[in-house]
């Protein structure tokens, strides 16, 4: 069937490429504004209590306030003259360097004033930056959007590596033509679907990642067999059919097997996951649409074309050796692998994951926002930057006595909590419940001062809905602010009248859920994972030996790179701080492992039953497999390993993590999985490599 619809593209390779193009143009307006309904936050859970909670804290609009302020380029004296003109003092700030400091406001301070002075910085050619974690969350989107582009120009020697591999210069075009029309077009197919469905802004950069690393898999896998049979005397018809039932049927069983590994992501249950696991599917399935389409078509176009500026690739008779070492001693090429992988994966249990509630900590420890935060944490308090606002709905509403008497009674529980610094609450303003019930009911009778500092803890739109803040002694990133969020939320039915609903929302309680759900979903979205490997290996080789071996390897694989995060991370090797793992990569990393891994792995198998199929022995047929697989496979590694070592330059551990972490997956993958434990394995079980499938002889290659 592949090879019927491969010579019916062939034949009319150029109406395949004007609807190509066409298709590309119409799409480009949807795919630039793919972004337009995607959210940037969406670690909470649709209908979740703290998404209630957090939701609830935008119907609060208190007054506005003078913020904290990181000043640079301006020494701490002259900020110091400048803020006196508007109630500053000079304890209110700190210098971090000479030309740093940064500036807390004090309680006296308008927001009228507090932009006033920030003017007046700006006129002095200071630059103004606002110190909070709403200001550091785009400090960091920005930084990874900005890592993302630099690490494409940084990744241009890849152009040399891939002209190694492709062993030709017109043959590079194929993999940027797939990856770019694949990721325009699942770009586009996003922007409609995010209409309809709340999704991660961040699932663009997957989007891209897997466009980019499968469209050069597959164009090299495909183009590869089809110059082989060009060189072989075929016609350009045959090469492309011939080319497309093998490497092309192979790559349609990995690209399933991609897709649908990422698209367990879903399991992850909320915006964020969702995002990345719908971009990856769909990005998979329109670089398969392209790799089906458009490539034999322009592989038709160019033909013998495709072999200029060929490059002769040096020879150093590597892959005979190895391939002739894992036939013949198939036992010391497993132990070799085993040797490498099972240390590793002995670290993998004491991994640690956690999503930072204190976004500062994800920028380098020398950044001036990070240490301007850590000013702020000192003077104030660890928990100041991030408190826990617990949101109230009561029966009874706000102008009524037994509203505020509840409100009061759970002010004076939060404080008996371990861990709580402080409570804020509209109780604490020294007034009766009935004098508040007044002021409440008609704002204009109380005073100013009092009327103000309602609307802090009020929801202007719903007279039932109350705020109560709560500052811990510890940090947000603390374990044991996590387990104030706990406490708080596991008191809240028994201190409040029947009826009432309250739990506790924000950052830290976002996060906290976020972090919880991550670590209790991961085991599934990796077992989800695994399964699908096992249906798909079955379904592309007929054999059940080679899928549960695939299983097992590619589980090996995961642990083995879970133990170098561990090392990476926790031990801090080459650099890196002492930080868990961020829950917002983790599972990236392993379900992009699985899903990568079926590419190499379905190639390499098929190849060995065709030499079978032939009529070789199973050992000769996996001497062969290896022989002419081997360079081709670690070749589009070490392509992906340039990509993602890319990220290093980021000035976020994040990205160096997720850029360090795949590297050392596709690492292990191509050159210990595919290279020694499968084909010794296979080897190992002789004649029943393949079981239940057996060669028979008589019939068509239908590989």
């Amino acid at each position: 069937m592949i090879a019927k619809w491969s010579q019916f593209v062939v034949r009319h390779r150029w109406v395949v490429i004007v609807l190509w193009a066409v298709l590309v143009l119409a799409t480009v307006p949807l795919a630039t504004q793919v972004t337009k309904h995607l959210t940037t936050n969406g670690f909470d859970r649709k209908n979740s209590q703290v998404a209630w909670a957090t939701n609830a804290v935008n119907e609060i609009h208190p007054l506005p306030s003078a913020k904290p302020l990181l000043i640079e380029g301006m020494g701490r004296k002259t900020a110091e003259v400048l803020g006196a003109h508007y109630g500053a003092s000079a304890g209110d700030f700190h210098a971090l360097t000479p030309s740093e400091t940064v500036f807390l406001p004090p309680a006296s301070m308008t927001a009228s004033h507090g932009k006033r002075f920030e003017v007046q910085l700006r006129n002095r050619h200071a630059t103004v930056t606002e110190v909070g974690q709403l200001a550091i969350g785009k400090k960091v989107t920005h930084d990874v959007s900005k890592t993302l582009t630099q690490s494409g120009l940084v990744a241009l020697p890849v152009l040399a590596l891939l002209l190694m591999v492709f062993g030709s210069v017109m043959s590079i075009a194929l993999p940027f033509i797939i990856a770019l029309a694949g990721s325009e077009l699942a770009l586009a197919a996003i922007a409609i679907i995010s209409r309809h469905m709340t999704l991660s802004v961040f699932l663009t950069d997957i989007v891209s990642f897997l466009a980019l690393g499968v469209g050069i898999d597959y164009a090299l896998f495909i183009s590869t067999r089809f110059r082989q049979n060009v060189d072989a005397g075929q016609s350009i018809e045959e090469a492309v059919a011939d080319s497309m039932s093998h490497a092309g049927r192979s790559v349609l069983y990995s690209g399933i097997a991609v897709g649908l590994a990422v698209a367990t992501l879903l399991l992850g249950n909320n915006a964020y996951w969702r995002g990345l696991a719908m971009g990856g599917a769909v990005a998979l399935f329109a670089v398969l649409l392209a790799t089906h389409s458009l490539l034999p078509a322009v592989m038709g176009v160019l033909g013998r074309h495709l072999n200029w500026g060929r490059v002769r690739r040096p020879d150093f008779g590597l892959w005979s050796w190895l391939a002739r070492v894992v036939a013949t001693r198939p036992v010391w090429s497993m132990l070799v692998g085993l040797v490498i992988l099972v240390p590793l994966a002995t670290l993998a249990p004491s991994i640690r994951m956690s999503t930072p509630a204190n976004l500062a900590t994800m920028l380098p420890p020398t950044n001036p926002l990070r240490r301007a935060v850590a000013v702020q944490q000192r003077v104030n308090g660890p928990g100041s930057i991030a408190p826990i606002a617990v949101m109230v709905r009561l029966k009874d509403s706000k102008d009524t006595p037994a509203a505020w008497s509840a409100l009061g009674r759970l002010t004076n529980h939060l404080k008996t909590l371990p861990n709580v610094h402080s409570v804020s609450s509209a109780t604490g303003l020294g007034l009766s419940p009935a004098q508040l019930a007044l002021m409440a009911s008609d704002p204009a009778r109380a005073p100013k001062p009092v009327s103000e500092a309602l609307t802090n803890y009020l929801a202007p739109r719903n007279s039932h809905l109350f705020a109560v803040y709560v500052t811990a002694k510890t940090g947000p990133n603390d374990a044991r602010t996590s387990q104030l969020v706990g406490d708080i939320d596991h008191h809240l039915p028994h201190w409040l009248p029947s009826g009432s609903r309250a739990y506790a929302g924000g950052l830290v309680p976002v996060l906290r859920d976020f972090n919880d759900l991550t670590s209790q979903r991961l085991p599934w979205i990796v077992a989800a994972a695994l399964v699908v490997a096992l249906v798909v290996l079955t379904a592309a080789t007929g054999s059940l030996l080679q899928a549960v071996l695939g299983v097992l390897f590619d589980g090996l694989v995961a642990m083995a790179t879970a133990g170098f995060l561990v090392l990476v991370s926790h031990q801090q090797w080459f650099g890196f701080q002492n930080q868990p793992l961020d829950s917002s990569i983790t599972p990236l990393i392993f379900v992009l492992l699985f899903g990568l891994s079926m590419d190499y792995e379905v190639i390499l198998l098929h190849r060995i039953q065709e030499r079978v199929r032939a009529g070789v022995a199973m050992q000769e047929g996996v001497r062969q497999g290896v022989a002419t697989t081997g360079a081709m496979i670690t070749g589009a590694g070490m392509i992906m390993v340039v990509v993602f070592l890319a990220l290093l330059i980021s000035p976020l551990q994040i990205m160096k993590t997720l850029g360090i972490g795949l590297s050392f997956a596709v690492l292990a993958d191509t050159w210990v999985v595919r290279s020694l434990l499968v084909p010794s394995a296979t080897a190992l079980f002789g004649k029943y490599g393949f079981w239940p499938w057996r060669p028979r002889q008589s019939s068509a290659d239908m590989l």
